[in-house]
């Protein structure tokens, strides 16, 4: 038919699952930094499940009327109300907006929610609930239900969200697999987004930290792994011999210190293998041999089924301990060495017993550190594109939630605020950093917004991410700084004709351009030779072949936006085993937004299967520093 620009299978994605802006140095009690006036211009697309419209966190006490530019509509449902804070609401295929999930009200206060006192998860985080521009508006777009968020209503969220004149958009979705371009719903919408001037902010992910897991691959949009904080929640088990084991979970409940029998799962089994009955499976337990008891379970997947047959807590392994759970009734969640050394207490002890204690929080732990659950690179659609692109806090992030909606699966308790992991919850604070840099540069286009929070990131090394020889593959560029991404001197800038040119480079042509960004466009021979490691992007990568020698270039172009006269000189720091040569290595500019071109060759022997070699450009002018890491990997 006439109009239909293309046509793909209509697959099923799923959602990723406050201190943390303090963490980031956005403090409450220093609102000098931000941009209130502007602040309050800044209107963010929260593509998700919905929102909870009655949440403190969306009040609109103190709000004037809605920006004159919002083109949006509040069609949010039966006895769903829009405000002059929460200005916009629509969903898709499902009774109303309003968020039966909780995932969709997190973010979005994430984002922008109000400044709330007093807020906790029974007593846990306990302290200010606040977004990075509590100033700024909110419109949501309801796409995904109990099954997932299914493509088409992806797309029609993006066609509204852009419609309704949006500063940015946020979208906690991540894809079920990797796919080009033109069967991604997410890159086709981001790409429309980018035309109009709307940078999207996409989850990277929570499918680590396997190699090349990452599935937010396209360079138009900003993909984001997730990191700790320096606050963390540990719950203690006290074993009978008076020994303590530190574990991880978010646990409300009180034992007040009472003793209870110790029973390993498969011990606790007549129906089952004690291999399967260790893990707690479903229908293996009996209820006679478990009940009164606290339980020890080799996964951390089945507590539903302890809590069932009566027991009074559990113990449970996993190879993730880096970040806390909510379980409906006392669970500490232990690393195998802890666990082992409570089996062996339980094996010699004559009456083995133990007490799990009530979550206490720590605020001195390392940080940041990439979360094990983040998505890590390479970019396997695009080899010489880095993804993850930046990291930001994801982990155990207190913030809005639906009361109607469980913070745990058989959970009874309902709640209004609640504490999840995920990169779901990295993503808005990118989302709030790049709406607090469009405050101070309303005027700056997407690629801008992103190149200065990704050259201003803090550097995190290979120590500070779960090893296995990935660094930036874990992190991107690094930390977000959120100040410094305001105050910088040169973005590195791309058009949408940069992009087309990328994607002719990809053999993409005029016909399967079309696919991505509705417009009749073609592929001249000059774009179609393009390398997709000359796309003007603030990161550099490449893949060579291992342990053979290599020499290749980048090419780029910065843009001056810090002072009208001023003159940077090139720095190369660390990748020991690489050779780079800046061309020119110095930069004078004489006037704002005037372009400078330079070379970037980097030379060396390939480093091994599955491994990278890493160094990072700083352009400097004495104040301002532009950071761009450089990326050099093979693979098997």
């Amino acid at each position: 038919m006439d109009g239909v620009v293309s046509v793909f299978p209509n697959r099923i994605h799923q959602l990723q699952t406050t201190s943390s802006w303090n963490f980031l140095g956005l403090k409450e009690a220093e609102r000098a930094y931000s941009n209130s006036s502007t602040e309050s211009n800044i209107i963010i697309g929260v593509i998700d499940t919905g929102i909870w419209p009655e949440s403190e966190s969306f009040s609109d006490k103190g709000f004037s009327p809605p920006p004159k530019k919002w083109r949006g509509v509040c069609e949010g449902g039966k006895n769903f109300s829009c405000n002059s804070k929460l200005i916009g609401a629509r969903y898709y295929g499902m009774e109303s907006a309003r968020d039966n999930d909780g995932h969709g009200s997190h973010t979005a206060s994430t984002i922008a929610g109000n400044a709330v006192k007093h807020v906790s998860f029974y007593g846990h985080g306990n302290g200010t609930a606040r977004g990075g521009v509590p100033a700024a508006r909110i419109a949501v777009y309801s796409v995904c239900d109990i099954q997932g968020c299914r493509a088409d209503r992806i797309l029609s969220a993006f066609d509204d969200v852009i419609a309704d004149n949006v500063d940015l958009i946020s979208i906690s979705i991540s894809l079920n697999d990797i796919f080009r371009f033109e069967l991604d719903p997410i890159a086709i919408g981001g790409f429309h987004a980018m035309a109009k001037g709307i940078l999207t902010v996409n989850s990277a992910g929570n499918d680590g930290p396997g190699r090349g897991s990452v599935r937010s691959v396209a360079p138009w949009i900003l993909t984001v792994a997730a990191s700790n904080t320096n606050r963390a929640f540990v719950t203690k088990v006290v074993l009978g011999d008076g020994k303590t084991v530190v574990g991880k979970s978010v646990n409300s409940f009180e034992l007040n210190g009472t003793m209870y029998p110790l029973v390993y799962g498969g011990s606790a089994s007549s129906r089952c293998d004690a291999a399967t009955a260790g893990f707690c499976t479903p229908h293996c337990l009996d209820t006679k041999r478990v009940k009164g008891k606290i339980v020890l379970c080799d996964s951390a997947q089945n507590s539903d089924e302890v809590q069932s047959k009566g027991a009074i807590a559990s113990i449970v392994k996993s190879s993730r301990v880096d970040y806390a759970f909510i379980f409906s009734f006392p669970v500490s969640v232990l690393s195998e060495e802890e666990y082992n050394s409570v089996i062996s207490y339980m094996n010699s002890a004559k009456n083995p017993k133990a007490t799990v204690m009530k979550s206490e929080t720590i605020f001195n732990q390392t940080a940041p550190i990439t979360a094990s659950y983040s998505s890590r690179g390479p970019n396997t659609l695009i080899p010489d594109i880095l993804k993850p692109d930046i990291t930001a806090p994801g982990t155990e992030i207190l913030a809005a939630y639906s009361p109607i909606a469980p913070p745990s699966e058989s959970d009874t308790r309902r709640v209004n605020y609640s504490i999840i992991s995920g990169t779901s919850m990295s993503c808005p604070h990118i989302a709030g950093v790049a709406a607090y840099v469009k405050t101070f540069h309303p005027r700056w286009s997407p690629s801008m917004i992103q190149s200065a929070i990704m050259t201003t990131a803090q550097p995190m090394n290979t120590s500070t991410s779960p090893a296995d020889h990935i660094a930036e593959f874990a992190y991107g560029a690094g930390h977000v700084s959120p100040i410094a991404a305001v105050h910088l001197g040169l973005v590195y800038e791309l058009t949408i004709s940069d992009h087309v040119t990328f994607l002719c480079g990809l053999n993409y042509t005029g016909k399967s351009l079309r696919l991505i960004s509705g417009e009749n466009s073609s592929c001249s021979e000059e774009q179609s030779q393009s390398l997709p490691r000359n796309l003007n992007y603030p990161s550099m990568t490449a893949k060579v072949a291992a342990t053979e020698p290599f020499n290749l270039t980048f090419r780029r172009t910065v843009t001056n936006v810090g002072t009208s006269k001023s003159n940077y000189k090139a720095k190369v720091l660390g990748g020991s085993k690489l050779t780079v040569k800046v061309v020119p290595d110095s930069l004078s500019l004489k006037s704002m937004y005037q372009k400078k071109s330079f070379t970037v060759t980097v030379s060396g022997q390939g480093p091994e299967a599955d491994k990278l070699e890493s160094s990072q450009l700083i352009w400097s002018d004495g104040i301002h520093s532009v950071k761009s890491p450089i990326v050099i990997y093979a693979t098997n």
